[in-house]
């Protein structure tokens, strides 16, 4: 991702909401699997049409810190977001480092040595399943993730929780049968 596919409020804006722009995907396969020897292949969209893009929302706290990295890296527009050591991509094995020194950092002992978020890739489900649990329309969430919706609930339906009393509430909100009334009564 470069630079120029984030769009930043401006820092006095009331939304501070940034959007991603995804042009790509560059997944790290191995110099023997790919055409080229590089160790990344770029590749289209999946699920998507030759050169289609899928916006995503970033969350006022990743305004705050992209807009300091860019500034901290005197980053350009056409610049990669992050940077490997001669500025090209980022080596998984220095993003996987720098994840697991992040989860250590934060997370307690149990949590740390469990499967929850062992790879970064789980950032993904966990972000899913947090949206979904939010209330965002499915068709929303799947947009954002790239997914169909048939897809994202064949995946995450059965990761929905906690929206039970929530939902009640605004079943009774939307209103009742009215009152029968009794025979005979006064």
């Amino acid at each position: 991702m470069r630079v120029e596919d984030v769009t930043l409020p401006e820092p006095d804006a009331d939304d501070q909401w940034c959007e991603l722009l995804i042009h790509t995907a560059t997944p790290e396969i191995g110099k023997q699997w790919t055409d080229t020897g590089e160790i990344h292949e770029q590749r289209d969209l999946k699920g998507r049409a030759e050169g289609e893009t899928r916006t995503v929302p970033g969350h006022p706290a990743l305004t705050r810190i992209l807009r300091q990295h860019i500034a901290d890296e005197q980053l350009q527009p056409g610049d990669l977001l992050f940077q490997g050591e001669f500025g090209g991509i980022l080596v998984g094995s220095v993003i996987r480092r720098a994840w697991r020194s992040a989860r250590k950092a934060v997370l307690p002992p149990h949590v740390f040595e469990s499967p929850t978020g062992r790879r970064v890739y789980d950032n993904r489900n966990t972000r899913l399943t947090k949206w979904l649990n939010d209330g965002i329309p499915p068709a929303q969430v799947a947009e954002w993730a790239g997914n169909s919706v048939a897809v994202l609930l064949a995946t995450y339906a059965r990761c929905i929780d906690g929206q039970l009393p929530d939902l009640k509430r605004r079943l009774e909100a939307a209103g009742d049968l009215p009152e029968a009334e009794v025979p005979g009564a006064g």
